[in-house]
């Protein structure tokens, strides 16, 4: 086959190509479905971080807490930037990984670098994020009642 192959021919933006306004709506119910999945996810890993706040800094000192508390915030913008990347990605506008793991080296750089903040501390904070995923698909799969059918 040859690039002037006249059987491939482009195609038209007929009325038959066109989504109908069922598949629009079904679009927009999964969409706005996924938003909120996502907002659970972000809304559970942030009260996740600030609960465990009190007890570590309680524990333990409120440089070590802050330390925690300066993790876990990077945590849920990792997660915030995350599950805006996969929204994005049906419409190849994103390079999914490129941000993300730019967040955890530069905490992790700051934390080795800066003399004020614990790197163990940082670390554990930024994985609270998968406790809240943990957490949130739990209880949307076994424990909440709108998933008795």
């Amino acid at each position: 086959m040859d690039l002037s192959d006249s059987s491939i021919q482009p195609s038209s933006t007929s009325p038959e190509n066109e989504p109908t306004e069922q598949q629009i709506s079904q679009a927009n119910g999964a969409m706005d479905e996924y938003r909120q999945f996502q907002n659970g996810l972000i809304l559970s890993s942030a009260v996740i971080a600030g609960l465990l706040f009190g007890p570590i800094w309680w524990i333990y000192s409120l440089k070590v807490a802050s330390s925690y508390l300066l993790g876990a915030s990077s945590g849920v913008l990792y997660l915030r930037i995350l599950a805006k990347n996969v929204e994005q990605l049906g419409t190849g506008k994103t390079q999914v990984g490129k941000n993300q793991l730019g967040i955890f080296v530069v905490l992790i750089i700051v934390a080795t670098q800066w003399n004020q903040l614990e790197v163990l501390p940082i670390f554990l904070g930024f994985l609270t994020y998968k406790v809240g995923i943990f957490i949130f698909v739990l209880w949307t799969a076994v424990l909440s009642p709108s998933t008795a059918r």
